[in-house]
């Protein structure tokens, strides 16, 4: 025993001494892309097509911390060519996965045993879109990528923003792995990577963790009013041949959610006799005792829902946060060494449901201001520049145009369902986007939340594990996985404020707005309450990061690989 002792303590201590003075190798390129999403890809291709024309070689690196690319992608997804088509003109010939053309488009209001056909708005006609797997075509554009010479690496998570002397971006450096739980390496350690670049594109999606600290370090949101968020939950079924009709588009809104509260359904008809259904919600609802995936699972009972379903096979489940602010949320752009991209920007138009093809042509945009950067001579690297025409190049473009058209819609639903109904349509059809003025969102999420006195208890029925269900069995289909032996990568600023905030003040929301069952209270052996954070069930959606109340829960990136994996989403 005491043998064994000392050989553990002695590992112990190598490992630790192993980390303490381990130095990092590093890789250098022209441009280090984080994320491998619409966006991040978007950029990495329009750079090497710009160096192609120029007959210029620059390098390029993506790095994803999905365990394989498409891992982590999660949208509804019915996809605008248009930014696809200036990003590969001959995308059809060259096999990109869009083969389910909307063929017709629904817009229901809900009540609870009712459904009423509404007029179609201009935001949801969807005349020359299509329906696709996200996944599958975020995996076509990097086998696009690849074959044009661009490095992908996926299985690597961005841990850490990299600094030169005068506090511009140098890079990133992928987080080590091997760590336990204890904080001690193990005998599985490697360190992280630095990869080291002129210029840094940040395309981490939304309420990415690094982009979070670089819009802090260089206050890119001091003009902007603060981001909004919603929470969008998915399922994938395989239904009924008879009922299955390819190319058809269903939103609705209404039940079950109430009028003070910002959400909305899809309904997807794809190919192969596969449905996607999900929900989306505004995280600025007001209620403690409310669940995302709750009302979710609700919806689905309805009687013009529940039809679908019937003798149908639920075969994938996500969930994910989504930017909701729109133009006026947007943050500066650039800084120096670095840009940020897709919606770990914000680029969604909320309106239309649609963020693929706005997320590309942000990546695009950028990569033409990043080229240009890289045209410069730089001083051996020990300083980067500012790619700042990419600011001016976004506010001459149609995206731009786009997002300001709409951009008063989403702040008007804080007065409510009806009277935010009657100013859509007056700012749509009469003024056209063009109101002269711009309306301000309601705040940020974490503070719309009301303390639980305040607050009506919303009681939810079991699900039937048929047309309804609870969440481990839902984050089963996910995909998700993590190594168990790591540091948790959900933490608590201050642990006591999760039981004396929290949980007495707003009955412990975290068990409610979490999609993936990943926080629950548990009885101690004293009786008192504790805060049990289960974060191998984690989906990666940040929701937690965003509605805490306190703001006490970080989300930071775990070990690459980890998460779920969207194979079929």
């Amino acid at each position: 025993d005491v043998a064994y002792k000392w050989n553990k303590h002695l590992r112990n201590w190598k490992a630790s001494n192993m980390v303490e003075n381990t130095e990092r190798e590093s890789m250098q390129f022209d441009v280090v892309v984080v994320g491998a999403g619409p966006s991040g890809l978007s950029a990495a291709i329009r750079l090497k097509q710009l160096a192609d024309k120029a007959e210029k070689e620059i390098s390029i690196c993506v790095v994803e911390k999905g365990s394989e690319v498409g891992a982590h992608i999660l949208s509804g997804a019915v996809i605008d060519p248009v930014s696809l088509g200036e990003l590969f003109p001959n995308w059809k010939e060259l096999g990109a996965p869009l083969d389910c053309p909307v063929t017709e488009d629904a817009f229901l209001f809900l009540t609870a045993d009712k459904a009423k056909k509404m007029p179609t708005p201009p935001n949801f006609q969807n005349h020359g879109n299509y329906i696709i797997n996200l996944g599958l075509l975020t995996r076509w554009l990097a086998e696009q990528a690849e074959g044009m010479g661009i490095e992908i690496y996926p299985g690597f998570a961005a841990a850490e923003v990299l600094y030169h002397a005068d506090g511009s971006v140098r890079g990133i450096a992928t987080g080590d792995m091997g760590i336990g739980k204890d904080g001690e390496a193990t005998d599985n350690y490697a360190p992280g990577m630095e990869l080291l670049a002129q210029q840094t594109i940040f395309s981490e999606g939304c309420r990415g963790s690094l982009t979070k600290g670089l819009i802090q370090k260089f206050n890119l949101d001091k003009d902007a009013q603060a981001q909004t968020y919603g929470i969008g939950i998915k399922e994938l079924w395989e239904i009924d041949p008879a009922k299955a009709k390819p190319g058809y588009v269903q939103h609705s809104i209404g039940w079950p959610v109430d009028t003070k509260t910002y959400g909305g359904s899809f309904l997807y008809h794809l190919n192969d006799n596969q449905v996607a259904v999900g929900f989306v919600i505004g995280l600025d609802y007001q209620n403690p005792y409310m669940s995302p995936f709750e009302e979710f699972q609700r919806f689905k009972t309805h009687p013009e829902i529940r039809k679908v379903f019937e003798g149908a096979r639920r075969i994938a489940y996500g969930a994910r946060a989504l930017s909701e602010g729109g133009l006026q949320s947007l943050p500066k752009l650039t800084f120096p060494g670095g840009v940020l991209v897709g919606d770990a920007a914000g680029f969604l138009n909320v309106p239309r449901i649609k963020g693929t093809h706005t997320a590309m042509k942000s990546g695009m945009l950028a990569a033409e201001s990043v080229f240009k950067c890289l045209e410069e001579p730089q001083e051996a690297y020990e300083k980067s520049v500012e790619a700042s025409f990419y600011q001016t190049a976004f506010e001459q473009s149609w995206l731009h145009t786009e997002l300001h058209g709409v951009r008063n819609i989403r702040p008007s639903f804080k007065w409510g369902l009806w009277p935010a109904m009657v100013y859509s349509a007056l700012d749509t059809y009469v003024f056209k986007g063009k109101a002269p003025w711009t309306l301000k969102h309601h705040g940020t999420d974490y503070g719309s939340l009301q303390k639980a006195a305040n607050s009506v208890k919303i009681n939810y029925p079991k699900p039937d594990g048929v047309l309804t269900f609870d969440r481990l069995s839902s984050v089963f289909l996910s995909g998700t996985n993590h190594e168990e032996n790591q540091p948790a990568h959900l933490r608590l600023k201050n642990p006591e404020v999760a039981i004396a905030v929290n949980f007495n003040e707003y009955a412990s929301p975290e068990t409610r707005y979490c999609p993936a069952g990943v926080y629950e209270i548990v009885e101690q052996e004293d009786g008192k309450p504790r805060l049990q954070i289960n974060a191998q069930n984690c989906v990666h959606c940040k929701t937690c990061d965003i509605k805490d109340p306190t703001q006490n829960i970080t989300w930071v990136t775990p070990e690459g690989g980890g998460g779920p994996t969207y194979a079929g989403m």
